[in-house]
């Protein structure tokens, strides 16, 4: 999302010429109260811009490379934004959400990059929020992992059938609050298991999602687990 930066003033200093006349200096005494005022203020920091200063580089992982999206990447997401989802149970809007990198929620900025390992892909998406959504998106999560352990089906660009979700072990706990789930899908008769964990550090969540990406392509059953690299250098940029 794209946020406008805000201007910065800067205010003026004004000369203050004190002022005495017979029988008192109620001049200087007006300046007195006055507050000083200030010469410039910090310019702010956006949701996006502390979001791009959070999220990992290459020298952050040694030997492995930290990706942008790229305009031939959009011809085969699943969804652009949340707006184009459906789910038949809307418990599992916000699993439907993490598993296509989108911003659970209601955010302020988010922001994707994925990590290749040959042909595992670990994604990460980064959100912002105003304060306690954080804690409203997080829950969100929690609530369709506990819910949707039957499987749900989600819609947008195709249809995505997810047999069955259950909570699992978290590569790495980190931050406020953190959860780590599996979710399979079949194709063409094969099983497929795809990982996700997510971090909450304040008022910022972290959702990683791994897939393994040419398992379908070769009909092979595909089982990416996380990168425990990836997501430990991560959770270390949280703080």
């Amino acid at each position: 999302m794209k946020r406008a930066v805000l201007a910065v003033c800067a205010l003026s200093l004004l000369s203050l010429t004190t002022l005495t006349a017979c029988g008192g200096s109620t001049g200087s005494d007006a300046a007195a109260d006055k507050p000083e005022p200030t010469a410039a203020r910090a310019k702010q920091v956006t949701p996006a811009e502390r979001l791009a200063k959070l999220m990992i580089t290459k020298a952050d992982v040694p030997g492995l490379d930290v990706k942008a999206p790229s305009k031939k990447d959009d011809e085969y997401v699943f969804a652009k934004s949340a707006d184009d989802v459906t789910v038949d149970k809307p418990a599992c809007a916000q699993l439907a959400l993490a598993m296509n990198q989108l911003a659970v929620g209601e955010p302020q900025a988010d922001l994707t990059r994925h990590v290749p390992e040959g042909s595992k892909f670990t994604y990460i998406t980064l959100t912002t929020y105003a304060p306690g959504k954080a804690e409203s998106a997080f829950a969100g999560l929690s609530k369709g992992v506990d819910a949707c352990g039957g499987g749900f089906t989600a819609k947008a660009n195709g249809t995505s059938r997810y047999d069955s979700v259950a909570a699992e072990k978290p590569v790495a706990k980190a931050g406020d609050e953190s959860l780590a789930f599996r979710a399979t899908t079949t194709f063409q008769g094969i099983t497929h298991t795809m990982h996700a964990q997510a971090v909450r550090s304040g008022d910022v969540v972290a959702v990683y999602f791994s897939v393994d990406g040419m398992a379908m392509v070769q009909d092979r059953p595909g089982d990416a687990k996380l990168s425990a690299k990836v997501v430990k250098a991560q959770n270390a940029k949280l703080g």
